[in-house]
């Protein structure tokens, strides 16, 4: 199994908003993509809709401020199905540390490498996101490829 890892800081964020970025369909929508539905709590199920496929994520773990974890239970990419997606929040002075790992891939695959790249954009729109008040979610994200 391999991973992909990435580590963002949100420069004088409170972990409180960070969490609400990620846990409320408002926060997902205003940075990954404007078309995500579904129930953010526990056992809740989020979909996640794009011009070329869709995911569907059930919340297997909160820790408020600290940790969000999904695991991928349905959608259009069959390599995303039964791997799991952390969000690990850190304190660091005013700033919020997310590390982020989408775990749990079978074999790295060519679609690997550009949700790594796909995953290091939307990071950036989530930072981008949390210190000026506008991401860039789909569809105003950046296309890497004929994948998105």
């Amino acid at each position: 199994m391999v991973d992909i890892l990435h580590r963002i800081a949100a420069e004088g964020v409170a972990a409180e908003r960070t969490y609400d970025a990620l846990t409320t369909l408002e926060g997902l929508s205003r940075w990954w993509t404007e078309n995500t539905t579904g129930t953010t709590d526990v056992g809740g199920r989020i979909s996640f809709k794009f011009e070329n496929g869709d995911f569907e994520m059930e919340v297997a773990e909160l820790e408020a401020d600290r940790r969000v974890l999904w695991e991928v239970v349905g959608g259009s990419a069959p390599e995303w199905i039964g791997t799991k997606i952390h969000w690990d929040l850190k304190t660091d002075g005013d700033d919020t540390v997310v590390l982020f790992k989408h775990e749990g891939w079978r074999e790295p695959v060519e679609f690997m490498h550009h949700c790594s790249t796909k995953w290091g954009s939307f990071l950036m729109s989530l930072k981008q996101f949390l210190e000026q008040g506008q991401g860039a979610p789909w569809p105003h994200d950046v296309h890497v490829d004929n994948w998105g």
